[in-house]
């Protein structure tokens, strides 16, 4: 039995497609023609998440990390494991153009890998070709090493249009990429970037921007901050909150003070969370907001670990901040990918 679905996209723009009982929601959309934002098929990354507005739908199986309980009772749906039971209308959290673009394959080198501190690697590449796929700040490529069997999701930390690509990489012991770039990768070698994905991405400034980063994931909110910076004045205030657990990890401050250079009404406060910490400031990153940090309406971005990620969530909605206002990603380590 056939189902009409509604997909409402977040420029205004509504597509009708049809789904069968037997298929997920994101199968029937690239059956049609349409790519909603989707990475691991399997109900593990959340890249596909979308809101429900109305419908009857089998809401397959997932980790908790790519959907939590809280999530699910508000109506948030995975399209890669969502099937329709009924007609549906979903709000996809992301733009009708973004959906229309299919993910590219990108032959890039190595120009560089940096070791930022013992768990944080910068790795910049640059495109054969000279022209780096086209991206929404935020957003990220799958990552693959020439001669190498492992592929990882990496977001960019370099704004749209750049000539260099770069990336925040945490240094995983045992990880497979993280062996590959601290002991084997060197200046011109190959790399595959396909992407770009992901519905985490700068929306057009129209309010008070809050941005909460934890650990590697500032990566893509500095990609979005260069993006404000490239785009020159900007009249809504913005504010980062950046933590991470040990004071040696905290990296990629003095970029960041150089955007604060370059980006009006542009604020930032880092913190550490672990145990004997000298930084200044010290706990969580939602111990830090500065004095009017909510007042009034704001666009809120959370994007780290999926427990801080989730008490991110929490704590601006009990500030009485709307969801449609947060947009986030959660970080899931590989090793609890492929253990699924």
């Amino acid at each position: 039995m056939l189902h009409k679905i509604a997909l409402n996209f977040e420029d205004g723009i509504t597509k009708f497609i049809d789904a069968a009982e037997s298929e997920s929601i994101a199968d029937a959309a690239y059956r049609q023609g349409i790519n909603v934002p989707l990475d691991c098929t399997n109900g593990v990354c959340g890249t596909c998440k979308a809101f429900c507005q109305s419908g009857a739908f089998n809401p397959g199986s997932y980790i908790e990390d790519a959907l939590s309980d809280s999530e699910a009772a508000e109506g948030y749906v995975l399209c890669c494991q969502a099937k329709a039971k009924s007609d549906m209308v979903i709000d996809v959290l992301a733009s009708s153009g973004a959906c229309k673009v299919k993910p590219k394959n990108t032959m890039a080198e190595i120009v560089k890998v940096e070791a930022l501190s013992a768990h944080r690697i910068r790795l910049s590449a640059k495109p054969l070709d000279g022209v780096l796929p086209m991206f929404l700040p935020g957003q990220y490529v799958n990552v693959t090493a020439s001669n190498e069997t492992v592929t990882r999701p990496y977001s960019l930390t370099s704004a749209p249009g750049a000539d260099v690509a770069t990336f925040m990489i945490r240094n995983v012991p045992g990880g497979k990429m993280s062996a590959y770039l601290e002991a084997k990768a060197k200046a011109g070698d190959r790399l595959l970037l396909n992407g770009p994905f992901g519905s985490f991405y700068l929306r057009a400034p129209r309010r008070s921007i809050l941005f909460l980063a934890g650990g590697t994931g500032v990566g893509p909110i500095l990609s979005m901050l260069e993006h404000l910076a490239a785009r020159g004045a900007n009249d809504q205030p913005v504010q980062l909150v950046y933590g991470a657990r040990d004071d040696a990890d905290l990296v990629e401050v003095e970029r960041i003070e150089a955007l604060a250079a370059r980006i009006p009404k542009f604020a930032y406060h880092t913190t550490c969370s672990g145990p004997g910490s000298r930084h200044p400031l010290t706990g969580h990153v939602t111990d830090h907001f500065a004095d009017g940090a909510l007042n009034g309406d704001v666009d809120v971005y959370l994007c780290g670990p999926p427990e801080m990620v989730e008490s991110g969530r929490q704590h601006v909605a009990k500030l009485g901040i709307s969801s449609a206002n947060v947009h986030f990603e959660k970080f899931v380590p590989a090793s609890e990918v492929l253990a699924v």
